[in-house]
């Protein structure tokens, strides 16, 4: 059942000047769906990351309104946000002697008390989300001896123990080699059954071969929502990717790369 768990409003995004704050993006009204993966494209620069930070209530909006499961972000405390919303960073954990399953108890954090003791349950729910991102190996392996695409899975594993209905992703593929960034996407995919799933990210095709909708943001258009196959027919997709040497298939959704030889 597609279940709006987010809503925006007439939202404004921005961040502090030194004199006032700059927005880079107004009017926004959508919403994020519980059981899909909703992908934000858009080129660099253009907010993605002001909105996700926005969004995960890391900065404040410049205006409008944003619901999460119908109740507005701000009245929400930052222990309620804690078991409402996960999030995954690009920034890479820089941890030492620690352990990919103590990393993964760290999710539990917003459910332990002042004390940070672990019960069973919160044991049962660790494993169980390394179990469900498959990454049983790694569990006892040390946080800095994994590889970029090891490292983000278990960032999520982690984002799964935190049992949040929402997870909010920046850039979860950036730094991977192509496989990996195939294995953390159908993860997502696979994960965003039960969750509601909102990422960044500057892979496009795998975006569109993947995602259920899509959220594209230029600052001619500001932000437009629909399927892969809607925003492609009518011309959306077209506009954001193609320039001179690249074409856009919009029935396949394939990005061609015109060698001149």
């Amino acid at each position: 059942m597609r279940v709006e768990t987010i809503q925006l409003k007439q939202l404004s995004i921005g961040y502090p000047m030194k004199h006032g704050m700059k927005t880079v993006a107004s009017g926004i009204d959508g919403a994020i769906c519980s059981g899909e993966l909703t992908c934000l494209l858009g080129a660099n620069g253009v907010g993605k990351s002001t909105l996700l930070r926005t969004l995960s209530a890391f900065q404040p909006k410049t205006g409008g309104e944003v619901f999460i499961e119908g109740r507005e972000l701000s009245t929400y405390t930052d222990k309620e946000l804690s078991r409402k919303i996960g999030v995954v960073l690009t920034e890479k954990p820089d941890v030492r002697n620690m352990t990919v399953r103590e990393l993964v108890c760290l999710g539990r954090s917003p459910y332990t008390g002042f004390w940070g003791t672990y019960s069973k349950e919160d044991f049962h729910i660790v494993d169980e989300a390394i179990s469900v991102v498959g990454i049983e190996s790694l569990s006892s392996r040390m946080v800095h001896t994994l590889s970029d695409g090891e490292r983000q899975k278990v960032m999520i594993a982690k984002a799964l123990a935190q049992q949040t209905p929402v997870i909010f992703l920046d850039e979860p593929t950036a730094f991977l080699d192509y496989p990996s960034k195939v294995e953390v996407l159908q993860l997502l995919r696979r994960i965003c059954r039960e969750k509601t799933i909102f990422l960044s990210t500057h892979d496009v095709e795998l975006a569109l071969q993947l995602a259920d909708t899509i959220w594209l943001m230029t600052r001619e258009e500001g932000v437009t929502i629909g399927s892969p196959h809607d925003l492609a027919q009518q011309g959306h997709l077209s506009r954001f990717i193609e320039r001179e040497g690249i074409s856009f298939d919009s029935e396949t959704l394939t990005i061609r790369i015109n060698r001149n030889d």
